[in-house]
């Protein structure tokens, strides 16, 4: 997957000054900080100016406003964790050796994401706050990048086991819906996206209790 693009809902950044990566560096992780603790609305320009030790002008100088810059950060996350998503599924569905034991080792390996992309799930716990205060273009880019992106791989590797006769599918959509549900969201609802840690042996038991009931939904029928 390609690296996100620039932010198109509000006017592009002004161009990048020679010599000055590394402080843009330091307004994104500035900027993913103040946002995942603070929230969007909430954080200013001068707290993120602040966290990442450079000058509110050094900011505009990269990023138009507070909102371009929000979106660029909750992009850059969303790509990052849907590219390893398709990592993930690739790794343990390239050969399929058990179907039960890859889609339990594969839920298993996604939520662990909850940890290793903690300020990502900051980001995402700010956006379903605050939504009705994000502009829905805003929204939208955020949505197509990650929880979209997502949700097409995961269908296209459901109706790659449909088509092997691995699964008895007749809506993939609906397929990655319903192991989306019973694996992901069962963990991440209940631990509000990682912020209250479920312990190791209840995360195994909701991942592996809701593969056994998606294949129970999913198994091909005999005949």
């Amino acid at each position: 997957m390609a690296a996100p693009a620039a932010p198109t809902a509000t006017a592009g950044p002004a161009p990048l000054r020679r010599g000055m990566p590394e402080k843009r560096q330091a307004i994104v992780r500035a900027a993913r900080t103040v946002f995942g603790r603070e929230g969007f609305t909430r954080s200013s320009v001068d707290v993120i100016a602040a966290e990442a030790g450079v000058s509110k002008r050094t900011i505009y100088n990269h990023f138009a406003d507070k909102e371009q810059l929000f979106q660029w950060v909750i992009l850059e996350g969303a790509t990052e964790v849907a590219t390893t998503h398709a990592a993930i599924a690739d790794r343990h569905f390239r050969k399929t050796v058990d179907l039960q034991d890859d889609l339990t080792d594969f839920a298993l390996e996604r939520v662990a994401g909850l940890t290793a992309f903690a300020d990502h799930w900051a980001l995402v716990r700010t956006i379903e706050a605050e939504a009705p205060r994000i502009r829905p273009a805003v929204l939208d880019a955020w949505q197509e990048a990650g929880p979209r992106e997502t949700h097409r791989e995961l269908t296209r590797r459901m109706r790659d086991f449909a088509d092997r006769g691995l699964l008895g599918i007749e809506d993939a959509e609906l397929a990655a819906d319903h192991f989306n549900l019973l694996t992901f969201i069962s963990v991440t609802q209940p631990s509000f996206y990682g912020a209250i840690p479920l312990e190791e042996a209840r995360i195994t038991e909701i991942i592996t209790g809701g593969v056994r009931a998606f294949l129970r939904l999913y198994r091909p029928t005999a005949g």
